[in-house]
């Protein structure tokens, strides 16, 4: 696992005294937010909740009803040894016919309620993940600045498997371990309260033991957790990082350092979870002096002739069931925790700030010619520190614009901005006229085509890839466009042509010939505003030669903004926006600016300088 992942990893939720839990921030908010979210599914729930308590109902007088059984056999056994009678096995037959009706009755309770709830939890996870799908695409591009990749994927997978696995599990343990608690006293009062006393009395002693163990396990348990994210941690830096391992001879190394994580992991496991072994035995022991504490008294009450022997059977049943749906409701208040933290960051990403995807009375060009003005442009990527300081400029249809400057000048940032991916703090960028925020979203980012220095490629076929800039274009236009961009000999040469599969890190080719199909892709959208920053960066000079060629025939008749740190890629530009610490400090023609001899000369020489 990554350093990035290792930042969101959660642990899961686990049995009482076992792995951490994760508390939401707002528990109240939380739980009354994610019923409301669910109130489509309000008559399931109430159903599956009613089949629940009549299946733990039926459950619960089963053991009673079935202790009847053996007071009728040993009546009947006691009578056959005085000689006045014999065992009356109709009457026990009818006993147990009525328990066995009983059980089937809260079987098939259960099993109702088990499929309702996961029909609920399945088809709500659904539309979550609908939803967040959704999202996604109304996003800002500055949220995902703010969060890592790592965080935004625990959201779509980890939160909403966790969400679903919980509701599924928890929501109607909670009613029926409530219900069979109450049942169950409730049925040992009826048959006898001195014993139903001592019962009771024996949770407090089970209470302690299971805190005293939980207080020791968690701190193992997140040791454990940590220990497990680092262990994943060196096995995906051993995968993804093999061929330098290979290089440098560092096999030995890895290993050493993958065993001594490994140690640690397998000391804190071992420890989690003989802790968490202990959990049973000492709810056994403890059942146990239950056990004997009911039999003693019961037999002492039924040598009085207080109790019957079956009810003794019926109380002492119910003894060693009254533990298990407290244990069970420790665990689910743990599982709720987890599914409400789950809800509760997913409910916070649904609620991020969107960007306008539709505004009200959008502008709809007809045509474009592509003028573009900056107009007092101040922009921040935090709205304290302003890094664009009123740009303008004037872009005429047509004309070839080039940006250039040194790192961190605000030459990405400008175009980024002629895309709406981030908002102007103040002024305005204008297209044909007319404010960009007056266009719905799909119109504007229509009018352009970009190409950046990251690839954006998927896994899929090269021609899937090529086909994302035109999805209605034939395959005769892609081979076109392809030819055009100088990539179809090289296409020709891979195994099978167009149809050959990248894989998901697209690493089965080269970073040069990622950037030809990109390029490519551009030249099929056929935009009428072209935005190249860096297009030619991972291409040999040939190559780019040939690119260049390529996209002077392209960019006839088209507006075009061409960000590029090697000068001599741009010289032919009808205009050079020269930008320094995100102003533009001097513009003109490469001949023009040259003869300033100021910054861009500065620029331009000192690379020369350098290869030199």
């Amino acid at each position: 696992m990554s350093n990035e992942n290792r930042k969101t990893s959660r642990p899961k939720h686990g049995p009482v005294g076992g792995m951490p839990t994760e508390k939401a921030k707002d528990f109240k908010g939380s739980l009354i937010r994610l019923i409301k979210s669910m109130s489509s599914y309000h008559i399931l729930l109430i159903a599956a909740f009613a089949f629940a308590i009549g299946s733990t109902i039926f459950s619960i007088v089963g053991p009673k009803i079935l202790g009847n059984a053996t007071t009728e056999l040993s009546n009947g056994l006691i009578n056959k040894i005085t000689g006045v009678g014999g065992i009356d096995f109709q009457a026990i037959g009818s006993i147990l016919l009525t328990v066995l009706i009983i059980y089937i009755v809260s079987a098939i309770f259960s099993y109702i309620e088990g499929l309702i709830m996961t029909q609920v939890s399945q088809k709500y996870t659904y539309q979550l993940r609908k939803k967040i799908s959704e999202k996604l695409n109304r996003l800002p591009v500055s949220y995902f600045d703010k969060k890592t990749h790592g965080e935004v994927l625990s959201i779509i997978t980890n939160d909403v498997d966790t969400l679903s696995m919980c509701l599924n599990q928890s929501a109607t343990e909670v009613i029926t371990s409530i219900v069979t608690i109450i049942g169950i006293l409730v049925m040992m009062i009826s048959i006898n309260i001195p014993m139903t006393i001592v019962a009771i009395l024996i949770l407090p002693v089970s209470i302690f033991l299971i805190s005293f163990v939980m207080k020791y396990s968690q701190h193992f348990f997140k040791e454990q957790q940590e220990y497990l994210a680092s262990v994943n941690g060196k096995v995906e830096e051993m995968f993804g990082s093999h061929t330098v391992v290979k290089v440098f001879n560092a096999e030995e190394k890895v290993l050493n350092d993958f065993r001594k994580e490994n140690d640690k992991l397998c000391k804190s496991a071992m420890k989690s979870q003989f802790f968490s072994g202990l959990m049973h035995p000492i709810m056994t022991f403890v059942g146990n002096i239950g056990y004997v504490l009911v039999a003693i008294i019961g037999g002492a009450f039924a040598i009085q002739g207080k109790i019957t022997i079956g009810n003794i059977q019926s109380f002492i049943s119910y003894t060693k069931n009254f533990t298990q749906p407290i244990m069970n409701f420790a665990q689910v208040s743990n599982m709720l925790q987890s599914m409400l933290a789950a809800a509760e960051r997913i409910f916070e990403f649904l609620d991020e700030e969107e960007e306008a995807i539709v505004v009200d009375n959008p502008v709809k060009l007809t045509h474009v010619d592509g003028t573009v003005e900056f107009q007092n442009v101040h922009f921040g990527y935090n709205p304290d520190q302003i890094i664009i300081n009123d740009f303008n400029a004037s872009v005429k249809p047509g004309q070839k614009i080039a940006i250039v400057g040194p790192t961190g000048a605000g030459k990405t940032t400008m175009v980024k901005l002629l895309m709406r991916f981030y908002k102007v703090n103040s002024g305005a960028i204008l297209v044909d006229g007319h404010n960009i925020n007056d266009f719905n979203r799909e119109d504007l980012r229509g009018i352009f085509g970009m190409v950046l220095q990251d690839t954006w490629l998927f896994s899929g076929t090269v021609m899937e890839n090529l086909r994302y800039g035109k999805l209605d274009a034939t395959d005769d236009e892609v081979i076109e466009a392809a030819k055009t961009a100088y990539v179809h000999h090289f296409i020709q040469t891979l195994p099978d042509g167009y149809q050959m599969q990248l894989n998901e890190e697209t690493s089965n080719i080269s970073g040069g010939q990622k950037q030809l199909l990109t390029i490519a892709r551009a030249i099929l959208a056929d935009p009428k505003i072209l935005i190249l920053d860096e297009a030619t960066s991972s291409v040999d000079t040939r190559t780019e030669i040939l690119i260049q060629k390529a996209m002077d025939r392209l960019l006839e008749g088209r507006t075009s903004f061409i960000i590029a740190h090697r000068l001599s890629t741009i010289k032919n530009a009808d205009l050079i926006l020269v930008m320094d610490k995100g102003d533009i400090v001097e513009q003109g023609t490469h001949e023009e600016l040259l003869a300033k001899n100021g910054f861009y000369a500065n620029l331009y020489n000192s690379q020369f300088e350098h290869v030199s």
